[in-house]
């Protein structure tokens, strides 16, 4: 079948549950695809948006020369040449300029703290126990990342990072690393060592790097690798829930990656709040050890979904229209989740993908089950291993990165390196009457937990003011296919949307009670009209 073709036909799609396999269609839909910038002088494998609308991005430093050089005075010492390897991008200009790392950031991690400063740890050689601070800025020459030598207790390559209730991150696995610690240091021990995930390795593949980890709404975390997850009481090192393995077995994490997202927590105020986690794709066992000989198995079409909170919770399996790995899922301001790059064969690694999926899918998270899956229009440009996506403040997902081999590759090779970026614009873009205008409050306000808030509104035409509702979306780092912190709360209304005259409307709203539901940091809100979100505004919660 013709990728580019696909949105035009009717995928036949499987459903199971306990057992049982259901067969379901689905007919393609929408969104619009636009070519950015040919070059950003980089291929973004690390992405982060951060609170003034600038995004950060970078490789790694032994790429070779990379296409964009650095400014004047910032070569660091001993390097083999001055081109830079990360970039902030302005997404109000769409342009960039070239920012200094000091040390290897290869397949490193991170995520934003509180005061909105990016941490990212780790890396590879030289750069495997560094720390590296980025703090918004208004793009002067001189704010730059800032190095913290011996950071880390111990390396980290391929780990992941979850901003906790507490304000620290805690940074887990990453290669032949099984345990945890925290940045800040704490005091020692900092190091904790974690069984769940030497038991999830498998000899001479791995299938457990950059886990899916999220804050469940109890505060402990939720940790999946490979092909099955835990609950983990991360203060006193005990596993307190050891959750069922996904029907099949097969990996889901680094090589084999698929991708995970924590699905919209909703109805807030309640005693017991749900959370429920999803996990697409992936590649089938014996794939990475058979892509290695030159055999690329077809990538895993399926989804599990899970109600982590439930005392006895199970996995519902769905089938994708698309087999796929290497995707990233995206939590769009509607709740819906967006599954984009990535192959339909082989697994991560140095040349190990085939079948770019050039389609897009959207996943309606509140649709019933059987009806949730929508092919999107396709992009023309594969993006294979290495690729990125993030969710903007306009509601478009960026997408850059793509390099499956060792150095810079423009010719000569099936999937060329990729210095571009475009963005996916979702079909709820594409009606801007539909879309709402936040008046009231004002960017950057502060809020607090359990606050009584109002939002005042904008919307043209007729309104049903029960289909209004505010979402708060925490900005991610996307790398690797797993996008870290990811998160996204339906704020609960105080009382019914009002209408204040002409266009303007009001509601009055709860934020989230704790920092287990929402840890503090920046977020950004939206008022949504039915599934068509308003441009986000930057607050801050904590």
């Amino acid at each position: 079948m013709n990728l580019n073709s696909a949105i035009y036909m009717v995928f036949p799609i499987i459903l199971f549950i306990s057992g049982i396999l259901l067969p379901f269609t689905t007919d393609a839909a929408g969104g619009r695809w636009k070519f950015l910038t040919p070059s950003i002088g980089i291929s973004a494998m690390h992405m982060q948006l951060l609170n003034n609308d600038r995004v950060i991005m970078f490789d790694r430093t032994d790429f070779g020369t990379s296409n964009i050089s650095l400014a004047p005075g910032k070569c660091p010492a001993g390097a083999k040449d001055c081109s830079a390897h990360s970039v902030e991008y302005n997404v109000m200009t769409n342009k960039f300029r070239p920012l200094t790392v000091q040390t290897n950031v290869w397949c490193s991690s991170g995520s934003v703290m509180p005061d909105g400063t990016l941490v990212q740890t780790g890396g590879s050689f030289e750069g495997e126990r560094r720390v590296r601070l980025f703090k918004p800025c208004g793009g002067s020459a001189d704010c730059d990342w800032q190095e913290v030598n011996l950071g880390l207790a111990k390396s980290r390559w391929y780990s992941t990072n979850q901003v906790l209730p507490d304000g620290r991150q805690i940074i887990i696995g990453g290669r032949k690393q099984f345990n945890y610690e925290f940045y800040p240091k704490t005091t020692d021990p900092n190091v904790h060592d974690l069984q769940f995930l030497a038991d999830t390795n498998d000899k001479g593949v791995e299938n457990n790097l950059y886990p899916f980890v999220f804050v469940n709404v109890d505060g402990n975390l939720f940790v999946f690798a490979n092909n099955r997850a835990i609950l983990l009481d991360y203060v006193n090192n005990k596993v307190v829930k050891t959750y069922p393995q996904i029907p099949g077995g097969d990996p889901r994490s680094y090589p084999s990656t698929g991708s995970a997202v924590l699905l919209p927590l909703k109805n807030i105020e309640a005693v017991n709040v749900e959370a429920e986690v999803l996990v697409c794709g992936g590649a089938p066992k014996g794939s990475y050890t058979e892509a290695a000989k030159g055999k690329f198995i077809t990538a895993l079409n399926t989804c599990a979904r899970i109600k982590i909170t439930d005392p006895n919770p199970i996995w519902v399996m769905e089938t994708m229209p698309l087999a796929r790995c290497m995707g990233d899922m995206i939590l769009l301001p509607n709740g819906n989740v967006l599954i984009v790059n990535g192959a339909g064969a082989g697994t991560a690694s140095w040349e190990f993908g085939r079948n770019p999926v050039l389609n897009p899918v959207l996943y309606r998270t509140d649709n019933k089950i059987g009806s949730r899956f929508e092919t999107q229009r396709p992009t023309t440009i594969p993006r294979m291993y290495h690729s990125t996506a993030v969710l903007l403040r306009d509601g478009r997902v960026l997408i850059g990165g793509s390099n499956p081999h060792d150095k810079y590759e423009f010719s000569g090779v099936l999937f060329p390196t990729e210095l571009s970026l475009e963005a996916f614009t979702p079909s709820y873009l594409e009606r801007p009457a539909l879309r709402p205008v936040i008046v009231i409050p004002a960017p950057q306000t502060k809020l607090s937990y359990a606050q009584k808030f109002t939002i005042q509104f904008r919307l043209r035409g007729i309104v049903n003011l029960k289909s209004i509702s505010t979402t708060m979306v925490s900005p991610s780092f996307n790398t690797h296919s797993f996008s870290m912190n990811q998160r996204l709360l339906v704020l609960t209304p105080t009382a019914q949307v009002q209408s204040l005259g002409g266009t303007v409307y009001q509601v009055e709203v709860t934020t989230p009670s704790s920092a287990n539901l929402a840890p503090s940091g920046f977020y950004l809100l939206f008022v949504v009209n039915g599934e068509f979100p308003s441009q986000g505004i930057w607050v801050h919660i904590g």
